[in-house]
């Protein structure tokens, strides 16, 4: 098999490649290891930043999204009960919507196949090689058969225990991390969101977070022990602890519990983001926190990056673009990780921390809520800063 770019992995990243590629003339392949059905089914992150829902749009996939996509123009943030509004209309004068990410996964698959595009579900043995060369290439095995694409470029999209990170040779590559000493306990609930903002609650018991994924559908989550084991969270403590930490702030009706699950936290990137003529983009090469719903939008902007540079290698014969790729998505990566980082430290309770800790935390929220300058900050960050 010939192309000119191979994607590893269809999740967001990969197949928004694929978009912006073919609407450049620029072919290209996609493979997957996972399933259709489960790469469209399994529930993710569902918070979209204001420039990356326009582009969605801008590129023939936000049709859905326009119709079921649920406007956010501020957050709230909650102490001890208090709740504080950070109005994004005002304050930026922008907005993020709300829209699973198994949705746009959807949208995107749905337009690949519509555009013609290549993409191959459930392959194994997955290897690239020859990454140095003018052409890297990418084994695998596909209904049984053993398959090789040969391409000009290899785009790896396939997370973080994807192969294509690991592909590249050691000593390339500098790993910088931060594994968090808590979790969160989130759940998918069929009852309404207590708000039609998100809620960041800070509680002298943890943080709590009350999102969506519809009027009718809530995302909750508790910060629980790193290690937490779900068995120990029957429904009845859950909903016991998230009414706690929400307060007298708003009503939670409780509904039947969809799906519940304890994940970790950790801040992580690898530098640089690309060997030869391989180029990682998304949770390939970096994961954030949670707290400032980073994950999906880092990836987006990772693949205009990529994208961009690409174009401009066929159509001018240009490098330049594909040899900053790198440098122009970390200066990104960073600001968002350290958004994300102080989201983080300034929402959750740390073990051993000192009674000195404690009052500069609340003096940080309080600052964040009292001040037009702090909310602006984070208003700017939340919905996205612009692309370089």
């Amino acid at each position: 098999m010939r192309t000119q770019v191979g994607i590893v992995g269809a999740g967001p990243a990969g197949l928004m490649l694929a978009r912006l590629l073919h609407l450049q003339g620029i072919e290209s392949i996609i493979i997957e290891n996972r399933s259709r059905d489960y790469i469209e089914n399994r529930i993710r992150a569902g918070l979209i930043e204001h420039w990356a829902a326009d582009l969605l749009s801008d590129l023939g996939v936000g049709g859905r999204l326009q119709r079921e996509g649920m406007l956010h123009w501020g957050i709230n943030i909650g102490i001890n009960g208090d709740l504080h509004r950070i109005d994004f209309k005002a304050l930026v004068n922008k907005r993020v919507t709300i829209y699973g990410q198994q949705e746009v996964v959807k949208d995107l698959v749905e337009r690949r196949i519509t555009d013609g595009g290549e993409l191959l579900f459930e392959v194994s043995d997955v290897s690239i090689h020859d990454l140095t060369g003018k052409q890297p290439k990418i084994r695998f095995s596909h209904e049984g058969r053993q398959q090789e694409i040969s391409c000009d470029f290899i785009a790896g999209c396939d997370g973080f225990h994807g192969i294509c990170r690991p592909s590249i040779p050691d000593g390339v590559l500098s790993v910088f991390e931060r594994d968090y000493p808590f979790g969160w306990l989130g759940i998918l609930s069929e009852s309404p969101p207590p708000d039609h903002d998100l809620i960041y609650s800070y509680t002298d018991r943890g943080f709590a977070l009350y999102t969506m994924r519809s009027p009718t559908l809530a995302r909750l989550y508790l910060q629980c022990d790193h290690d937490e084991d779900i068995e120990d969270w029957p429904d009845h403590r859950i909903w016991d602890e998230l009414h706690k930490r929400l307060g007298g702030a708003r009503k939670l009706q409780e509904g039947k519990m969809l799906q519940k699950g304890v994940t970790p936290m950790r801040s992580f990137v690898v530098e640089p983001m690309q060997h030869g003529r391989l180029f990682l983009a998304g949770d390939s090469a970096h994961i954030v926190p949670p707290t400032g719903a980073k994950g999906m939008n880092l990836a987006f902007a990772d693949v205009m990056m990529l994208s961009r540079a690409v174009g401009a290698f066929y159509k001018d014969r240009r490098n330049d673009l594909l040899e900053a790729y790198s440098v122009t998505c970390l200066r990104r990566v960073w600001k968002a990780q350290r958004f994300s980082w102080w989201m983080t430290q300034i929402m959750h309770r740390f073990p051993h921390e000192t009674a000195f800790d404690r009052r500069r935390q609340l003096s940080d929220l309080d600052y964040l809520t009292s001040s037009k300058a702090a909310a602006t900050s984070l208003a700017e960050q939340y919905v996205g800063l612009p692309l370089d």
